[in-house]
């Protein structure tokens, strides 16, 4: 179990800026971005640090920290005048602890909805993983809706596409300012903002090449 800290109530919300913190952008700009960041030849929606998706956006964890950073990383990168989607929970923060996509009506991800906190949070094996990448691979589409312990689908719930890891410390994986240049599996944050920003700025670009109506009302 991770032990994260997490707020009372249902669902389970997890503090950030305690062991983490979050970059949120559209989905398909997040995987977008993933595809540009990953090693030749892996998955591109399993990367190597952890990442949830809820509804149409992309979590994404990063160092604790990192939300405070985001400001003057968009404007060193010279993307701080653009308007971008790109956002950030930090100290004082809380996110829905994400789920492991279902497997089935009493599969892994309603037992993960049944749990604890630290259950839900960290209660991720070798079989989950496993299943989470499946679900990710060869589809544009999000992993299935997890289900509550009473079969019942939550609708917008979060899901983990790639769940923190349970040996060795989560915490390492993840996406800091102080690791130039990053690893293989997590690449440093200014890097991951600058990929971010770029896929969220073309993102918005087609979406608006794509309605005219609304490019109009934006100029």
């Amino acid at each position: 179990m991770l032990g994260w800290p997490t707020a009372p109530g249902t669902p389970v919300r997890l503090r950030t800026g305690v062991r983490f913190d979050v970059l949120d952008v559209p989905v398909q700009a997040g995987h977008a971005a993933l595809r540009r960041l990953g090693p030749p030849g892996a998955t591109p929606r399993r990367p190597g640090f952890p990442v949830a998706l809820r509804g149409g956006r992309m979590l994404l964890l990063v160092a604790a920290g990192g939300a405070e950073e985001l400001p003057g990383l968009l404007e060193w990168l010279e993307w701080g005048s653009l308007p971008l989607d790109l956002t950030a929970v930090g100290a004082g923060g809380l996110v829905e602890a994400p789920l492991l996509p279902a497997t089935g009506a009493t599969g892994a991800a309603g037992s993960a909805g049944a749990t604890g906190s630290a259950d839900v949070a960290g209660s991720v094996g070798a079989a989950g993983s496993a299943d989470v990448g499946r679900a990710g691979r060869g589809s544009a589409l999000p992993p299935p809706r997890p289900r509550d312990h009473d079969g019942r689908a939550r609708r917008g719930a979060a899901v983990w596409l790639r769940p923190p890891e349970q040996e060795g410390g989560a915490e390492t994986s993840l996406p800091a300012l102080s690791a130039v240049g990053g690893t293989a599996a997590a690449p440093d944050l200014a890097r991951l903002v600058h990929t971010l920003a770029t896929e969220c700025h073309r993102f918005r670009l087609s979406s608006r090449c794509a309605n005219p109506r609304l490019a109009r009302a934006t100029r």
